[in-house]
């Protein structure tokens, strides 16, 4: 971590995040820092609250002099915070956690002092069931009217009434053109012996679970005990041949021809490409997920309507462009589409065709059923 001075600007830099130097991890890869980052209140915070929001004044609220975002590492623009540090005087603490169940752990355990989290669509539905989230007052959102219409009434959360989406993106398999010969189009290509070793897969329950499901033709957030039995008896089959699970280095594996073939994140593989032009990226025929993160409010968060505020910021069609230019992960913003890189833009990987849009899942609400997919996944990777 560097200090950096930029003028009025007094900012704690992530090293692995800022650094274009610095080996690429994944939007679900551990950062072990609390990164500050600072910003002397320019002027009254009482001033800052009546800064524009989407045209017009906002109710003369006070914002508070700093707010705790807690996100997946990797996953943000660098100019995004101190940007909007300069704009509203508010100090931005920025923390970072490896995984949903990190996060959710986390919060069940009573850390009640973060003001934004970003969860995945499926644990937002759960923190619903359990009462872990704060009502948005969107009154304080008015650039909500940016997202795509798919995004305004989510089935997870109808209407944005507790979440606003901050990226979206796609589960799917992460390969080497050259290293691999045989044509890529299905997740059975994890389960081929011949690259033995070469393999990984998500060390994420839902992803890794999930897949295996669609593969056997059963829904990816089925329900049934003798379907996720079999998925099980998949997953064992394929575990011998595989380096490890992992939702932290396969990027620079892939990068480096560690690994051939892995499950992994639209984005993450993108960047890996960027390091290596042999990575290719691929939607398997037999379907795969469509899942959105987003930010949201825990219940009891000190700093709420500066939450909405920065909530609000993000929605700005170039603060959400800058995001997913940087991330390389689709935006749920329509108005940011036209600030998006072009390349981006046209990517089918990351903004796929109708046809293959209907071919994913969003994550089920698994209710009591999340007891078995525990108990399997803990006995898949025991196993």
């Amino acid at each position: 971590m560097e200090q950096r001075d930029d003028g009025a600007l007094n900012i704690l830099v992530l090293d692995q995040a800022m650094d274009p130097a610095a080996p690429r991890i994944s939007r679900r890869s551990f950062c072990k820092v609390a990164a500050g980052v600072g910003l002397a209140a320019a002027g009254s915070s009482f001033l800052a609250a009546c800064a524009r929001l989407g045209g017009r004044q906002t109710a003369p609220q006070e914002l508070a002099k700093e707010l705790n975002f807690y996100n997946w590492s990797d996953y943000i623009a660098e100019d995004t915070l101190p940007n909007f540090q300069k704009r509203f005087g508010v100090k931005v603490n920025y923390d970072n956690y490896s995984s949903n169940d990190t996060l959710f752990a986390k919060l069940r355990a009573g850390a009640t002092n973060y003001d934004i989290v970003v969860p995945t669509d499926y644990l937002v539905r759960r923190m619903l069931r359990l009462n872990m989230l704060e009502e948005l007052n969107l009154a304080n959102i008015p650039n909500r009217k940016n997202l795509d219409a798919r995004f305004q009434n989510p089935p997870y959360d109808p209407g944005n009434k507790h979440s606003i989406p901050w990226q979206w993106g796609t589960t799917g398999i992460g390969y080497n053109t050259k290293r691999v010969a045989e044509s890529v189009e299905s997740w059975a290509m994890l389960w081929n012996a011949k690259y033995r070793g070469k393999i990984s897969m998500l060390a994420e329950m839902r992803d890794a679970l999930g897949a295996t499901l669609i593969l056997l033709g059963f829904s990816g957030s089925s329900t049934k005990a003798e379907e996720l039995e079999a998925a099980k008896a998949k997953m064992l089959e394929q575990k011998p041949l595989l380096k490890h699970y992992t939702s932290d280095t396969y990027i620079d594996e892939l990068a480096s021809n560690d690994v051939w073939l892995a499950q992994g994140w639209s984005g993450d593989v993108f960047q890996a490409q960027g390091e290596n032009k042999d990575v290719d990226y691929v939607i398997p025929k037999e379907g795969s997920f469509i899942w959105v993160d987003n930010m949201v409010i825990p219940k009891g968060a000190p700093h709420k309507y500066t939450a909405e505020v920065f909530m609000n910021y993000v929605l700005e069609a170039e603060v959400g462009a800058a995001i997913s230019n940087f991330v390389r992960y689709a935006s749920p913003n329509k108005a940011a589409e036209a600030h998006l890189d072009k390349d981006l833009l046209a990517d089918t990987r990351v903004y796929p065709s109708s046809q293959v849009m209907d071919a994913l899942q969003f994550y089920g609400d698994l209710g009591p059923a999340e007891t078995l997919w525990n108990k399997i996944w803990q006995e898949v990777r025991a196993g």
